[in-house]
């Protein structure tokens, strides 16, 4: 019987106190634990799963590269703290991301990271804004991740806790400019940009400067993700005479796209196909088979980027060379773009007077400003507050010389001309 009181009033006790329980982190996920002040909880979401799982693949090897630097912890302000890494895979859906990353806030991490795309940042990146939790994030157009997530240009950041790094359409535009310079066309292009954010980004924000360059666009509209016949797109590039076509899709949409151009003849007038967000990686090229090799595209990290990272010591040869050994398979840019992600989550954690602290965190990120695997990270000085910008690097998938089937070459370098050209660039067509 008193057995029982003691439970109903332990009850009580536990429900009087919650709110204040939870607004100090000693519950966690419906469980009263103990707070631990001497452990800094990173949580990170990428695709591992699903339609964007390229851009996850590496993410499994570079968690592990970042564990084994941290496995020591690390000492902040002379005080000394383990660290832990919470990842989570959301399997391509936004809407899981989304909960994921609530998940995590819930479970206490003192900081957010999101890489790869709008389909998981931006969902990630509005939880811990709205829950108030320093969210770090790459790999997507900026314009995507500020303005998609509801800033307006010429007004103040509404962003208080969320940060992005990497290319803009800026960087695209230079690149591109660049790149398409290298050959003798017609200037026409044709364009093929999905109804989703990075497609609407991409449209409002380089069409018009492709046309003020001096070249014809051929826009046949918004496609849905997903879209499996596409002839109505290449009747259009063929009549128009296109030679050069520009696109955004995911890598199944794209492979659908360049399989029906070759079936319908497009391919044997194009001089340069140029990709983004898919033809990234080895194996978005070689499902194409003999249609892959010549396929431009734009790095936003390479084995050749003459940078280190802050946290494991690698640089780019190293870490492609490593992840070659231990898998057997070609390296990718994601490693690089995932491990710089981790090289500035650290650092601003080194930076805050205190890592427990949301606030402090946040400002540490604010006024962030290093060097790492993947170069330069400043938001002191970004296009928009939030934000730092990155290169994007022309690059040309070829037939592999040693033992790739393909190897990716840098064929120009405007946006950091720190990274080597290798290759001069070849027509598709030819």
């Amino acid at each position: 019987m008193k057995s029982n009181k003691r439970n109903r009033l332990n009850i009580g006790l536990t429900k009087l106190l919650a709110p204040a329980l939870v607004a100090t982190g000693l519950i966690v996920s419906g469980h009263v634990v103990a707070a631990d002040e001497d452990t800094i909880n990173i949580g990170f979401i990428s695709p591992r799963t699903g339609p964007l799982a390229s851009f996850g693949k590496t993410d499994g090897f570079v968690l592990e590269q970042a564990r084994k630097a941290l496995a020591d912890g690390m000492t902040i302000q002379g005080k000394h703290y383990k660290v832990n890494i919470l990842d989570r895979d959301s399997q391509s859906d936004p809407a899981r991301a989304g909960q994921l990353a609530k998940e995590l806030i819930n479970q206490g991490v003192d900081l957010m990271l999101a890489v790869s795309t709008p389909e998981v940042i931006n969902p990630v990146a509005d939880a811990g804004e709205a829950a108030g939790v320093p969210t770090l994030s790459t790999v997507m157009p900026w314009e995507a991740w500020y303005y998609g997530r509801g800033a307006k240009p010429g007004q103040p950041s509404p962003f208080k806790w969320t940060y992005h790094f990497g290319f803009g359409t800026g960087e695209f535009y230079q690149t591109y400019m660049s790149q398409w310079a290298l050959l003798d066309t017609n200037k026409k292009v044709g364009v093929m940009y999905p109804n989703d954010a990075d497609g609407s980004a991409i449209r409002g924000a380089l069409v018009p400067r492709f046309k003020e360059a001096g070249y014809t666009v051929i826009d046949p509209g918004a496609y849905e993700t997903g879209t499996t016949d596409f002839s109505s797109q290449i009747a259009k590039f063929k009549a128009e005479n296109v030679e050069i076509i520009n696109t955004f899709p995911i890598p199944p949409d794209f492979a659908a796209f360049w399989r029906q151009a070759a079936q319908q003849g497009l391919n044997r007038q194009v001089k340069i196909i140029q990709v983004a967000k898919t033809g990234l990686f080895p194996a978005d090229i070689e499902v194409l088979g003999s249609l892959g090799p010549k396929i431009a595209s734009a790095a936003y990290w390479h084995k050749s980027f003459p940078y280190t990272s802050t946290l494991t010591g690698q640089n780019g040869t190293q870490l492609a060379n490593l992840w070659e050994k231990e898998t057997g398979e070609q390296w990718t840019q994601q490693l690089g773009a995932t491990l710089s992600l981790l090289d500035a989550a650290t650092e601003s954690l080194k930076q805050a007077k205190n890592p427990k602290s949301h606030a402090d965190v946040r400002d540490a990120i604010a006024s962030l400003n290093v060097t790492t695997i993947g170069g330069k990270v400043d938001f002191t000085s970004g296009p928009v507050p939030n934000v730092s910008p990155g290169p994007i690097i022309g690059a040309q998938w070829v037939k592999g010389t040693g033992k790739h089937k393909l190897d990716y070459v840098i064929t120009e370098n405007v946006t950091d001309t720190n990274v080597p050209v290798s290759h001069k660039l070849l027509p598709y067509n030819r």
